[in-house]
């Protein structure tokens, strides 16, 4: 009997699965994207940070209501580490929203890049070393220090949200090895939300009204709970080096959606500079997958170049 034909089934379904998951990673992107877009709308009702505590603050009471997560399920570490997510990510979320509301969409998304990019070149090998001296590039592009007219508040809430995504990544990767499904996502969600309450809520509670938190769930529900739900149905279906490629070109996106949702029209420095960050990542991408041994646990969450974005 030819063996012939269930190859071939088997090699079409993987690309079957393959087109899916990149379709499901686009997805999320896109929605990572229009999230943050619609969130500009409510800065001058609450501010940057209100929009952030608001989108995390639901996000949290959502998660917890799908997940029901119980302690007593979780190891000592890994209710420790899934906290400690919770923490990064209410800074991640606070910090990028904050720089959004300085810098076009497509620069803030290209300066966070640099975080994952720090992830994945560190763990990379060989010719790694020639994507921070690309990405440096488009940085400078992207800043444009001398015409001396960027905003150093925004750059360096940019970068500090750059930081934090990297400890994302290192938090999230270790979250996805010792706790199974999204039950980890179900705890540092709800602390972050927590923790963005405890900063920004007390001057956030006098401009609430129904339509502004209404807003507020469905801008959770568009980011962060849809884009995490389609990462992580990609990661079955990927390698995490072909979804940190595809996550590369999310500094890409922001600026079509700034352009078209939000028109910012960016000049052609700035388009240099995304392509530069962009080439930097998906070089880092392909050349600083995790080893074999671990990329199993890695697929549950994200990979070295994935994440909320904020």
């Amino acid at each position: 009997m030819s063996h012939a034909a269930p190859v071939s089934a088997s090699v079409g379904a993987a690309a079957s699965e393959a087109r899916a998951g990149a379709g499901m990673a686009l997805g999320s992107m896109l929605c990572v994207q229009l999230g943050l877009a619609a969130s500009v709308g409510l800065f001058d009702d609450v501010g940057p940070e209100g929009a952030a505590c608001l989108r995390l603050a639901w996000a949290g009471v959502v998660l917890l209501v799908v997940v029901r997560p119980r302690p007593s399920t979780f190891t000592r570490s890994g209710l420790r580490t899934a906290v400690a997510l919770g923490a990064v990510t209410a800074g991640l979320t606070m910090c990028f929203m904050a720089a959004v509301a300085r810098l076009p969409l497509g620069t803030a998304s290209a300066l966070e890049f640099l975080g994952p990019l720090g992830v994945a070149v560190a763990r990379g090998h060989g010719t790694t070393k020639l994507w921070p001296a690309i990405a440096a590039v488009g940085v400078v592009l992207l800043t444009e220090p001398w015409q001396g007219a960027a905003d150093a508040v925004g750059i360096g809430f940019a970068l500090a949200a750059a930081v934090c995504w990297a400890a994302y990544i290192v938090l999230t990767q270790r979250v996805g090895d010792e706790v199974s499904g999204i039950r980890g996502l179900a705890v540092s969600m709800p602390v972050a939300g927590l923790i963005a309450l405890l900063l920004t809520g007390p001057s956030l509670a006098g401009d609430l009204t129904p339509a502004i938190l209404l807003a507020g769930l469905g801008l959770a529900i568009l980011l962060p709970v849809i884009p995490f739900a389609l990462e992580m149905l990609a990661l079955r279906r990927l390698t995490t080096t072909a979804f940190g490629t595809l996550m590369s070109l999310e500094p890409a996106i922001a600026l079509l959606v700034g352009l078209v949702a939000l028109h910012q029209t960016p000049g052609p420095a700035s388009v240099a500079g995304i392509a530069f960050v962009v080439a930097a990542g998906v070089g880092a991408a392909r050349t600083g997958a995790r080893a074999p041994a671990h990329a199993a646990e890695g697929r549950r969450l994200m990979a070295a170049t994935a994440g909320p974005s904020a």
